[in-house]
């Protein structure tokens, strides 16, 4: 991970310009994302943003959740820095310096979000584990939900998937910065897993109600409920 927390902070300056020319339909997937908090609007529900970057989602959740009490997490400085610049007009948010790897959960929430975060754990062990602590760590009645890059479940449709992302990218970068930056980077520094896999993992943790709120290709947003 030392590679990834590297790039992201030197990318800090220019990540919401550079996610939404890697990401087809960012915002979309992050609408999702946020929509698919259940909870009253004016509800003071508890949620922790896992990796969350320069606080694009974590705007999006205080903007409708205005009452919540969010914490927002992640490993690097300078996208912390920016996070806190973003959301520096909203009450109720609190930040975390820490590798989501050695992250203890000491309260219970009612949403635990995260956004193209998860993926950079290393195994399926891995992801299973921390899907449990996630799990442990929710009130009951509360929510998990992931936007991430996933595997294709079989090698023709994740080449189709890699060919649709490439050709996503085509639009606003040149090829050269396409297959020598950024799937050099995919490829040392992304450890995607097979959607189907994750809910069935989620399912046997416990997570009720699991479901793919949004998918485009090899981006979804996925997740559950803890049952009450």
């Amino acid at each position: 991970m030392k590679g990834v927390k590297k790039h992201f902070e030197e990318e800090a300056s220019e990540f919401d310009n550079i996610i939404l020319k890697l990401v087809p339909h960012y915002t979309q997937m992050i609408d999702a994302l946020v929509l698919a908090i259940p909870f009253n609007q004016k509800d003071p529900i508890k949620v922790i943003d896992l990796g969350c970057g320069t606080g694009y989602v974590s705007m999006n959740i205080k903007e409708r959740f205005p009452n919540s009490n969010l914490t927002c997490l992640d490993f690097a400085e300078n996208m912390i820095a920016k996070a806190k610049l973003r959301l520096s007009k909203y009450k109720g948010v609190n930040f975390i310096l820490k590798d989501i790897r050695k992250f203890e959960f000491n309260k219970k929430y009612h949403a635990v979000v995260s956004s193209l975060a998860l993926h950079h754990l290393e195994t399926k062990k891995d992801k299973i584990k921390f899907y449990e602590k996630i799990f442990d760590a929710l009130e009951p009645g509360g929510v998990f939900y992931n936007a991430d890059i996933i595997l294709g479940s079989n090698q023709y449709l994740h080449e189709q998937y890699i060919s649709k992302w490439k050709e996503f990218m085509s639009k606003s970068l040149p090829g050269n910065e396409i297959e020598d930056t950024w799937m050099v980077k995919h490829h040392k520094e992304d450890r995607p897993e097979i959607l189907l896999d994750q809910l069935s993992w989620l399912e046997d943790i416990g997570f009720k109600e699991t479901d793919v709120l949004w998918k485009y290709y090899n981006f979804a947003v996925y997740g559950g409920t803890k049952p009450k």
